[in-house]
């Protein structure tokens, strides 16, 4: 059944399942996005660093934290529109080969549209390691379909 933007409901929350990050792909990304600094690539430059070791660029975690919302299962692939913008974008722990991540999820807003057909939704998330550490948060925004006019919304 879709999730239309009715449904969805300030403070819900949502969990997603884990993702351990192996070398092999931060090698892979971290090449095809074109990252080029010795921190991702070299190990011993990387050991002179205040991380001690290779790292994942940030912009990464954002691109795992986006699969893994979707994996969850929250959203509906029948009724999202568009992602429209991720904000308040933080990056607070490196994320390194071996970690397992998942991101917390809450609605924080909803929104009306001039296009009676779509709404907005805003929701907070927190990727967290598998230490409990937060290693980014963002405020994200979708535009989502609205249910039908002549559909009954129950309410339990």
């Amino acid at each position: 059944m879709p999730k239309y933007w009715e449904d969805y409901k300030l403070g819900e929350k949502f969990l997603s399942p884990g993702r351990t990050i192996s070398e092999g792909i931060i090698n892979i990304i971290t090449g095809l996005a074109g990252f080029t600094l010795p921190l991702f690539w070299d190990e011993e430059e990387a050991k002179k660093t205040i991380f001690k070791t290779r790292i994942a660029p940030g912009r990464m975690t954002l691109l795992f934290m986006g699969g893994l919302e979707e994996q969850c299962g929250f959203w509906d692939e029948e009724t999202i529109v568009a992602l429209i913008g991720i904000d308040r974008v933080r990056i607070t722990n490196s994320l390194r080969s071996g970690d397992t991540i998942r991101v917390e999820g809450e609605i924080i807003e909803k929104r009306e549209t001039k296009n009676l057909g779509r709404g907005i939704i805003v929701h907070r998330s927190t990727c967290k390691n598998q230490r409990g550490e937060v290693v980014a948060k963002t405020e994200t925004t979708h535009l989502v379909k609205r249910g039908p006019e002549d559909r009954q919304i129950e309410d339990f």
